[in-house]
């Protein structure tokens, strides 16, 4: 699961490489003057002295007195005082414009919008409250789990919905996956172990700029399967990484010097990222919960940690090994080679140490996780089960703490507002509205005598393409992929085959702009790429997956029976 609510990963505890090592690529040259700063540091904050330049002391009666003599000799006669103005406070509640821009697209269908015959007039109803909860998670009036409650409350004031039917999704088994999921994500940060592999990759493959963009690919595919969070892997291990290798080779952000390696490595490894959560089915929460959708519908994945893996698998590392390359030469860096970056990693493993207890259990817990994902259903412990296990481990052991998970705000705000979407769109289907969307869609796409295969093009690229309109990966598979998958089975494309590659499509799309993913904020808010860049590298990669994953995801998949 991503989104633009950004996972509490703390990047301070994360040993940054170092920038006094006698061999780092910083030209010294171009430095004024040594700083107590760290570099990692930047923007550098404003010294106190340098501070006073910009509060100039009162006016005194005679200049020649110091502010001190002057207060002596006349107590009487107070030195005139500026009382500073508070800073207005933020506007309360919901914002006014959004909120009711998302509350008249519900009411405008409840109340305007003929009612289909077909069509129940508590599944109307529940249409509209529906309509407006997405609408607000796209204009966000409110933080998304509070809106998301105020569509639930709205659903059982109605009589739309029981209680018990609203809050029926929280007890699903793949939202507490994805809630688990988060708490890997901590402990790999907290324990240091995906800088670790990181930091390995860059001191096998980092002599060159290319090298060392391949190696943070390859790294972040190999954490993937085990580190299901796309954000944390961003923000927690591979930024720190990026940035001290950038300042390092005197590449800044916000200024010319960001070309010379940051904007490079920051555009190479959002577009990657893409790649490697549709790699692994436990690469990202999302992945999970598009499963979960295509069940509903009665479309099952069987072995899914399995299916999932060789379907994605040969199209996945096509475009892992190619996103790199096709980067250096549309948006190439100015420093070509890095002969130093391997010692000054080598240097920093030297400096974590030998691998840690935590470390150690980490990786024993993440490999038996993993296995019990891919035989679970072999050996009938269902995933989210493993995940519990894996999670209890983990706290017997001490390498978490009941704090750590408390603290993971962002999982439980998942948890509140994905069952919202979730109850609400098994419900949509429980009532009749997918059916009747899908039968009128497909006899459009009759009337168009498209074959399925058409179809199949067409509604890809239109789920892709609407994410521009998305500021959540998970926001977008709530609201559309229940709808487009039963388009496509309306539109007899095979089931497997279309809720796969919904699924796929879901990964890639968070790469298009600086909004569209949570990852997307972590890399864009470095400040080395520039928006219009970012806007146009996202749009020509979206094509350049479309065609892999179009091309030799087409012919892999029939190879596999897909189709």
């Amino acid at each position: 699961m991503e989104s633009l609510t950004l996972h509490c990963v703390s990047t301070a505890s994360i040993t940054p490489f170092s920038l006094n090592s006698r061999s780092s690529l910083h030209f010294r040259s171009k430095v004024p003057q040594p700083s107590i700063l760290p570099p990692s540091s930047f923007p550098t904050l404003r010294s106190p002295r340098n501070s006073l330049w910009f509060s100039p002391l009162p006016k005194l009666r005679n200049p020649f007195l110091s502010p001190t003599r002057a207060t002596s000799q006349n107590d009487n006669d107070p030195l005139p005082q500026t009382t500073p103005h508070p800073p207005p406070s933020p506007p309360q509640g919901a914002k006014l414009i959004p909120f009711l821009i998302s509350i008249s697209i519900g009411l405008i269908v409840r109340f305007l919008v003929p009612k289909p015959v077909e069509v129940t007039l508590q599944a109307w109803q529940l249409l509209a409250i529906f309509l407006s909860t997405i609408a607000g998670l796209v204009l966000s009036p409110l933080p998304v789990g509070s809106w998301a409650f105020l569509g639930l409350t709205v659903s059982i004031v109605t009589g739309t919905l029981s209680f018990t039917t609203a809050f029926s999704a929280f007890t699903n088994e793949v939202i507490w996956l994805i809630v688990i999921s988060f708490f890997f994500a901590r402990g790999f940060v907290k324990t240091g172990l995906g800088n670790r592999i990181a930091t390995y990759f860059v001191k096998w493959l980092g002599k060159s700029t290319l090298g060392l963009s391949y190696g943070l690919t390859l790294s972040e595919a190999l954490i993937a399967p085990a580190m299901p969070s796309t954000t944390a892997r961003a923000g927690g291990v591979f930024l720190p990484i990026i940035k001290s290798l950038s300042l390092s080779a005197g590449s800044r952000p916000g200024d010319s010097s960001s070309r010379k390696l940051g904007s490079y490595l920051v555009q190479s490894q959002f577009q990657a990222s893409g790649n490697s959560s549709a790699l692994f089915l436990t690469a990202a929460a999302q992945n999970l919960l598009c499963l979960k959708l295509a069940e509903e519908l009665g479309i099952i994945v069987i072995n899914p940690w399995v299916s999932w893996f060789k379907a994605a698998s040969l199209p996945a590392l096509v475009s892992l090994l190619l996103t790199p390359l096709i980067l250096y030469k549309l948006y190439p860096p100015e420093i070509k080679d890095t002969p130093d970056a391997p010692a000054m990693a080598a240097k920093k493993l030297e400096k974590m140490g030998p691998v840690t207890r935590n470390e150690w259990i980490m990786v024993g817990t993440m490999l038996l996780a993993v296995t019990l994902w891919v035989c679970g259903d072999a050996i009938g412990i269902p995933s989210v089960v493993a995940a519990m296990i894996g999670l209890s481990i983990l706290l017997l052991l001490g390498v978490l703490d009941w704090d750590d998970c408390l603290s993971e705000k962002s999982a439980w705000d998942t948890l509140a507002w994905f069952a919202v979407l979730v109850g609400m769109a098994g419900q949509l289907t429980n009532v009749g509205i997918v059916s009747w969307m899908s039968g009128c869609v497909a006899k459009i796409l009759q009337s168009l005598s498209l074959s399925w295969p058409g179809a199949f093009v067409v509604l890809q690229a239109s789920y892709f393409f609407i994410h521009y309109l998305f500021a959540s990966q998970t926001g977008h598979v709530g609201a559309l992929y229940s709808a487009f998958l039963a388009m496509h089975v309306a539109a007899r494309v095979p089931g497997v085959l279309a809720a796969l590659a919904l699924a796929f499509n879901t990964n890639l799309f968070g790469a298009l702009t600086h909004y569209s993913s949570g990852q997307a904020a972590v890399y864009y808010g470095t400040g080395y790429v520039e928006l219009p860049d970012l806007f146009k590298m996202g749009f020509v990669m979206a094509i350049v997956n479309a065609i892999i994953w179009g091309g030799v995801g087409a012919l892999w998949w029939k190879l596999l029976g897909l189709y």
